[in-house]
């Protein structure tokens, strides 16, 4: 390992919390040492709880084709199905042991019957079905389903409180951010179909410090991904219909502190949904994945949870509201320190929506695979921000990684004026300061680079693919069709250039974006 790779890592570990690197080194040495009897052994008498299911799948598994879809990618199994399938990838894998497709529509009792005796046969040889993640979402679609269609079947109790077993034994203290908080909500899950005091304790205690750590002072998931938020949110909207349908178990102060968490998250959720009913696709969020702003408005409503009206702050994210546009912003700094595998390098990025129509995007993520599109979803140019000699802003690297990253600092805000400072290229002698002013008819960025950079200094805009391409008439940008005009002072020269920009997991659309050399100011002025 070279002295680069070195500081790489020693910058990404320094970060780390020490329960982290505990675990780490625990687990590593304990499933290689010792042989971990997860046995659920004998299962108590127990009594089926109440389910009704409020967010259905979309279409996922075919039946009679025996095919199975996620992240755009359709396989058929012509056989039997191979749990351990890999050749699309991870996420795909993880997806396929996920079993969210119980709570399809298409889905009736007998196929998923079948399809969990299936998975049940494959148990002793079972790879990434074994880890805790997908344990934790297969453990809760497990007992929705047989719950809310009353079957009681003696082998998958079994095993299913053998994996409960296994989960217990290694909760993600490794990971923490969403991984620890999914473990904790499926605990949960497991505690009251169980009616398991053990797996309630821990799943109580959990809720109790991560909810209260990672739900932000705003009502922000801390790890700042719009659409992690949503799928948190709806975890957190599972478990109080959980408890309320089955609370004569039960009755103690976790509902209530739940019910306050989801009104936090649903008043984030309110203030950064678009009126479109999108959500910026900002820190590794995509298209399809999460439930929509819109259902899990529904939902909440049906639960009784109040929106506080908490306006943004914690969480570094900005959303102006105007007659005819709205305007995202980001002025946080990348976060959590210790998880940061959602972040990009994207400090002072920024999306418009005019009249419902994306103007300017993030160009969002389309794998999760540890490869070089990855890495370039990730990196600084593919956001809209300023890059100085193509140095990245923050390290981003490894697929789910960060080392050095940018740090803000005299952030202002006053009337139609957010301001701020980044150093993230500090090393590099530089510090940039954006201004976000706007008002009825434009938005303006004034970017200012601490000394000259010679001209290496360059800021990216990137268009949704529906745009045409701007026609480019000396230092200003037409957006045909949409009568917007964009105008550059001190610019030393403007490139329009085509990217992939992300509409899902593996599928993406060409589009262009606007590239603006510049030395030391750049003033950009969006007509709107």
């Amino acid at each position: 390992m070279d002295i680069c790779k070195i500081k790489l890592l020693l910058n990404t570990v320094k970060y780390l919390k020490p329960i982290q690197v505990y675990y780490r080194f625990y687990y590593f040495f304990r499933n290689r040492l010792f042989s971990i009897d997860a046995d659920g052994g004998f299962l108590p008498p127990f009594t089926l709880i109440n389910w009704e299911s409020k967010l259905k799948s979309s279409l996922s598994y075919a039946h009679k084709e025996k095919s199975f879809s996620f992240l755009n990618i359709t396989h058929q199994f012509s056989d039997q199905i191979d749990w351990n399938y890999s050749e699309h990838g991870k996420l795909w894998a993880y997806n396929l042991n996920y079993f969210d497709f119980l709570s399809q529509k298409e889905i009736t009792d007998e196929i998923g019957i079948d399809l969990i005796h299936d998975y049940i046969k494959n148990d002793n040889i079972l790879k990434d079905g074994k880890e805790p993640y997908p344990i934790s979402l297969r453990g809760m679609n497990w007992i929705k389903f047989l719950s809310e269609n009353k079957i009681r079947d003696t082998e998958i109790d079994k095993i299913l409180n053998n994996h409960y077993r296994i989960l217990f034994t290694n909760l993600e203290y490794h990971l923490l951010g969403n991984h620890l908080l999914e473990n904790a909500f499926s605990l949960l899950f497991g505690a009251y179909y169980f009616q398991d005091e053990k797996l309630y304790r821990k799943s109580k205690k959990l809720l109790f410090s991560e909810l209260k750590e990672q739900i932000l002072s705003d009502g922000a998931h801390f790890e700042r991904s719009p659409m992690y938020h949503q799928i948190i949110f709806s975890r957190l909207l599972d478990c109080i219909q959980l408890i309320k349908l089955n609370n004569s178990w039960k009755n103690d102060d976790l509902l209530s502190f739940l019910e306050s968490k989801a009104s936090l998250m649903i008043s984030w959720l309110h203030n950064i949904t678009y009126e479109n009913g999108n959500i910026p696709m900002v820190n590794d969020a995509t298209f399809n994945i999460a439930p929509n702003s819109e259902k899990l408005f529904s939902y909440a409503k049906y639960l009784g949870i109040q929106n506080q009206n908490i306006p943004l702050s914690d969480s570094g994210y900005r959303k102006i509201l105007s007659k005819h546009y709205e305007l995202f912003i980001d002025v946080g700094d990348v976060g959590p320190d210790y998880q940061p595998g959602h972040a990009h390098s994207d400090t002072f990025n920024f999306e418009l929506i005019k009249n419902g129509n994306s103007i300017f995007v993030d160009t969002g993520i389309s794998t999760y695979e540890k490869n070089d599109i990855r890495q370039n979803e990730r990196a600084t140019c593919s956001h809209n921000i300023v890059q100085i000699d193509n140095i990245e802003q923050t390290q981003v690297w490894g697929g789910f990684r960060v080392a050095n990253r940018a740090k803000v600092s005299k952030l202002k805000e006053r009337g139609n004026h957010i301001e701020a400072v980044h150093n993230g290229y500090k090393k590099a002698g530089f510090l940039h300061k954006r201004v976000f002013l706007w008002d009825e008819n434009k938005v303006t960025l004034k970017d200012e680079i601490s000394k000259s950079t010679n001209n290496k200094s360059k800021a990216f805009f990137h268009l949704h693919s529906s745009i045409k391409k701007p026609l480019l008439k000396e230092n200003k940008i037409i957006l045909q069709d949409l009568d917007i005009l964009i105008e550059f002072k001190d610019c030393a020269n403007i490139l329009i250039a085509d990217y992939q920009l992300s509409e899902g997991f593996n599928k993406t659309k060409s589009a262009y974006k606007i590239i603006v050399t510049f030395d030391q100011k750049l003033t950009t002025t969006i007509g709107i």
